[in-house]
């Protein structure tokens, strides 16, 4: 006979399952959009403290805001270095522009600041009608461009070159297996991708459940979006999807793998859900999405299971001079540096009683979804 008691192994069950699972919130590599389109935001010093203090390890930046970069320097925060838009054509077509660009933004601050991918163009859509249409043509370019350039230094395999896209880029959605780009992309994207596959790069996507629910919220219902459907909504084959933001991502490497060019990761460069200013906008409604959120991405996609998600939430403040109203209200923390919810993000833990739920307090909850 074994000396431990039930009791015991009950405790000692208990204790595993919660080191695993604190295993895989560290896993998932959370980290923060920083959006800076506010006249009453914190410093980029003191928006570093902010990120340093709240164990955010992870920062999304869209443009080279040099007070930015200075401020994050030895900080140990990974980065995400964004090319503005407005930036493609010049680097595109003149390589001496990357290269300076590189130099300015990259050089002069690595490594004492850990660039990890450099975005090179954000939610650029080639589809006729869209603002960004006549940017298409300069994202491939201008991304090689820069690549060559960090190549030329040896960093290539440090820093990795991409884009963000958004998924309005997805021609089929459901079932996520058979997920396709749209065909009027596919002539921008399969050569993007075919460099993503030479160069090694994820591609950055910006997953948002949130304007899924709200242009269709009679077939996407709120709790499906949220993480708080209690049973499996969409059985797609051997695949079961209990939330919107997995079927998402899925149908993305779906829609890569189906095109044959050959593997790519996906990396979530933004999702979040606002607090006010719209359609299923609420307090409760953020705060449940991006606990839920920071909670689930650890555990990967039914197609990609047990390979955490690297995730950016948007967005680090409530942006005042952004639009429509409900683009004001994503931020994590109000300009005034308070947190607006209660759960952190993989730091220290304050371990409690296990509860009904088998559950235990800690800076970020570990309930199940169920």
């Amino acid at each position: 006979m074994s000396s431990f008691t039930r009791t015991q192994c009950f405790s000692l069950a208990t204790l595993l399952l919660l080191l695993t699972t604190n295993l895989h919130i560290a896993d998932a590599q959370i980290g923060v959009c920083y959006g800076m389109m506010g006249n009453n935001l914190p410093s980029a010093n003191e928006v570093v403290a902010l990120y340093k203090s709240n164990n955010i390890r992870r920062m999304r930046l869209y443009d080279p805001n040099q007070a930015a970069l200075q401020a994050l320097r030895d900080s140990g925060i990974e980065l995400i270095l964004g090319v503005p838009n407005s930036d493609l054509q010049s680097l595109a077509t003149n390589a001496d522009n990357a290269r300076n660009w590189v130099q300015r933004n990259v050089l002069n601050f690595w490594p004492s600041v850990r660039i990890k991918y450099i975005a090179v163009g954000n939610e650029v859509s080639p589809v006729g009608g869209a603002p960004t249409q006549w940017m298409a043509q300069y994202v491939l370019p201008a991304t090689q461009n820069i690549y060559q350039a960090i190549r030329a230094q040896g960093l290539h395999d440090q820093i990795k070159v991409t884009t963000a896209i958004d998924t309005t880029l997805i021609g089929n959605s459901y079932p996520p297996s058979q997920g396709s780009f749209r065909s009027d992309v596919r002539s921008y994207l399969d050569p993007f991708i075919g460099y993503l596959v030479y160069a090694g790069a994820p591609l950055l996507v910006n997953v948002y459940p949130y304007f899924s629910h709200i242009g269709n919220p009679r077939d996407v219902s709120l709790s499906y979006a949220l993480f708080t459907s209690p049973n499996i909504v969409a059985q797609d084959g051997q695949y079961g999807y209990q939330n919107l933001f997995d079927a998402m991502l899925d149908a993305v490497h779906a829609a890569i793998d189906n095109t044959k060019i050959g593997y790519v990761e996906v990396v979530v460069s933004e999702s979040g859900w606002p607090s006010d200013g719209g359609s299923a906008t609420s307090y409760d409604n953020a705060r449940i999405y991006l606990d839920n959120l920071i909670r689930h991405v650890g555990r990967g996609t039914p197609r990609r299971p047990n390979k955490p998600t690297e995730t950016y939430i948007f967005a680090m403040f409530d942006e005042n001079q952004k639009s429509p109203e409900y683009e004001k209200h994503f931020g994590l923390f109000s300009a005034n540096k308070q947190k607006k919810y209660p759960f952190g993000f993989g730091g220290e833990r304050r371990w409690g009683v296990l509860g009904d739920e088998f559950n235990a307090t800690s800076t970020v909850s570990l309930k199940s979804d169920m």
